[in-house]
């Protein structure tokens, strides 16, 4: 600080010399050049000085300049890559609306199109709830679907939501049957995202990869729905049936809409 404070002076007192030297142009020479010779050192620098702080000054808003421009840039790239994505998911949106509409053209049944908007967190119950009730013609017992397939069953309806217990539930059971032997048995859902074939006779022509379909006997789901299809078969020495495991068709886990039948159908109804 000290030393800050005798400089200034020193300058100050080297410019007050000029300045005399400057309005008495008489003066020994000796007077007026020694404050120039003393102080031209220090005024070379401070010059440096200044400028060097223009510099970083100049630099300093060029920086924040730049830095306003990024964070405006980034701003711009978020909108346009959340803008993105919304169109990504409009068109995978559309991509899974065109496949229903396909599906109810080929129908001569009344579905109402709902939304899943929950599903219940226990491990032990396969369930979702639908944005659509009894004020839109939805019962207990009415089948859903999705054109992949059967999804499940309505159990319960308020006005305007509804659970749906699905095949995957050890509680569901559909009536089906092998699309190409007419082997008859029960799906019933188990602990994986998989189903069980139950009361298969041994006897019966089933093979990995045959295509499973309901039977309409139970009353619930048309004739014809496709369920899934035979992903193991094992057949024992003893014993009247076979253990046949079934992969649904249907994606649980990305399941996002679904149809559900509200009319009445005939046995006789059949998948293209």
């Amino acid at each position: 600080m000290v030393l800050a404070i005798a400089g200034v002076f020193f300058i100050a007192c080297c410019i007050i010399l000029i300045s005399v030297s400057d309005r008495h142009p008489g003066t020994t020479a000796g007077i007026g050049s020694v404050p120039i010779s003393v102080i031209a050192p220090f005024q070379d620098m401070v010059t440096a000085s200044i400028e060097f702080i223009r510099d970083i000054w100049r630099h300093y808003f060029y920086l924040v300049s730049v830095a306003k421009e990024n964070v405006a840039l980034k701003k711009l790239l978020n909108q346009a890559l959340e803008k993105n994505h919304q169109l990504v998911e409009i068109e995978l949106s559309n991509q899974r609306l065109r496949k229903f509409l396909n599906f109810q053209k080929t129908r001569t049944i009344q579905t109402v199109p709902a939304e899943v908007v929950g599903r219940d967190p226990s491990p032990w119950f396969k369930t979702v709830i639908i944005d659509k009730g009894e004020a839109d013609g939805i019962q207990k017992g009415c089948p859903v679907v999705v054109p992949e397939g059967i999804t499940g069953q309505v159990i319960s309806a308020s006005a305007h939501y509804a659970k749906v217990l699905l095949i995957i539930d050890q509680n569901s059971a559909v009536d089906a049957l092998v699309q190409r032997s007419r082997a008859r048995g029960i799906i019933r859902g188990m602990a994986s995202e998989s189903c069980s074939f139950y009361y298969v006779l041994r006897k019966d022509d089933i093979r990995v990869g045959d295509e499973v379909i309901s039977s309409g006997i139970d009353g619930v789901y048309p004739k014809g729905l496709r369920i899934g299809y035979v992903s193991g078969v094992i057949r024992r020495n003893s014993g009247m049936f076979q253990e046949v495991d079934v992969t649904p068709h249907v994606d649980f886990e990305k399941l996002e809409e679904v149809l559900v039948i509200t009319t009445r159908y005939q046995n006789d109804f059949q998948m293209p």
